[in-house]
């Protein structure tokens, strides 16, 4: 059974790296998209990198999901060496990469409302005036159509393998 919860953890922790692997490939592009919307809208393209907003994989974008994979991975190698601290362990972790992923998911579906809320936080008024829809949608556009599918197809595997493994755990 342990075997089986590692390699739930193994798929956990691919999906982890999937999106920052799309992210460092086609961010770049999906800036360039974003920028060009922001000229577009005549607001001055630098505003989104003078207050933080990346479309790459930089910063926390890569560092957490690659945080996950670690920890997965060095959970799965305890899995399948049979350690007492697997269980209670797997427990713990799979179940906070379960609220992490909802988390995600969450961010993910709010994207639009969480941007313009953000912009409104900083009372800078050409943030406030920022078609905040036309601007994602633009940054959409440097990914590939495919990159969406990913996206659904790795909150399958997250949610799908860390409750096989929660599952597994409780039964072993």
């Amino acid at each position: 059974m342990n075997v089986f919860v590692a390699v739930m953890q193994l798929l956990v922790a691919a999906a982890f790296v999937s999106i920052p692997l799309v992210r460092h490939r086609y961010g770049a592009t999906a800036m360039a998209g974003a920028q060009a919307e922001l000229e577009r809208q005549g607001v001055r393209p630098t505003v989104l990198a003078e207050n933080g907003m990346r479309f790459d994989a930089g910063g926390h974008e890569t560092a957490a999901p690659v945080t996950v994979a670690a920890v997965m991975a060095a959970l799965a190698g305890l899995n399948v060496l049979g350690g007492d601290w697997a269980g209670p362990l797997t427990w713990i972790f799979q179940s906070l990469v379960l609220a992490a992923n909802c988390l995600i998911l969450y961010s993910q579906l709010t994207a639009e409302k969480s941007v313009r809320a953000a912009f409104q936080r900083k009372g800078d008024p050409t943030l406030a005036s920022i078609d905040v829809p036309a601007l994602l949608k633009a940054a959409e556009d440097g990914f590939p159509a495919w990159t969406w599918t990913l996206q659904n197809v790795r909150h399958a595997v997250v949610f799908g393998a860390s409750i096989l493994a929660l599952a597994a755990t409780a039964i072993a």
